[in-house]
């Protein structure tokens, strides 16, 4: 029997850094990331997969975080369905959301949004047994390094700058992050926003 290979939908362009094409992104569809992932984990991947594969849209993130598993599926279907998305933080987008909004093509945060960076955190039974704990331990180690790994990348974002920030944690500011060059800045009171998303660069 021959092996099969799964393929993912075509890559939506991504532009370069210095040159932001204008969208309108309207008339597209809106979802939002909000709360604990892990609770909403069903939720969340249910509207990640309504929407047409390579179709548009604009994803809100307001969310501490949760799972490492949860915010690496969320990520993984944004680009599996090559799904062309617009993260906009409208409040906190933290340590496990930061992988969906990562994985956005496009991103906007405001002045006031805020981003917490930390390494994953291990949660398990109070009984667990020591040979899990080590198993867990282990596996833990790897992820780690994987998941940072592919947040630089997904950020395109130098790993040491990345890890700076991680380790030991670090709360990162809307304006931190536009500084770095990972988001674009939206103003909530200078008029029409969805003018300024979409005319950003001078565009």
């Amino acid at each position: 029997m021959s092996r099969q290979q799964i393929s993912t939908y075509p890559a939506v362009g991504v532009p370069s850094r210095g040159a932001r094409e204008p969208i309108e992104l309207r008339d597209g569809w809106e979802l939002m990331i909000c709360g604990d992932l892990s609770d909403k984990q069903l939720e969340l991947t249910e509207r990640l997969v309504s929407v047409p594969a390579r179709s548009r849209g604009t994803i809100f993130f307001d969310s501490c975080g949760g799972s490492a598993y949860v915010g690496l599926g969320l990520a993984a279907l944004i680009r599996l369905r090559g799904l062309d998305a617009l993260a906009v933080v409208t409040g906190e987008c933290s340590s496990a959301a930061i992988l969906p909004f990562a994985a956005c093509r496009r991103r906007c945060v405001t002045s006031h949004s805020t981003l917490l960076f930390h390494p994953i955190r291990w949660q398990s039974e109070e009984d667990v047994r020591i040979e899990e704990a080590t198993e867990w331990a282990r596996h833990f180690k790897l992820l780690e390094q994987d998941l940072d790994q592919l947040l630089a990348k997904l950020l395109e974002f130098d790993i040491e700058k990345l890890r700076a920030w991680t380790r030991p944690g670090r709360f990162v500011s809307g304006a931190e992050l536009i500084e770095a060059g990972l988001a674009e800045q939206v103003d909530l009171f200078a008029g029409d926003v969805w003018k300024q998303i979409g005319t950003h660069d001078g565009h």
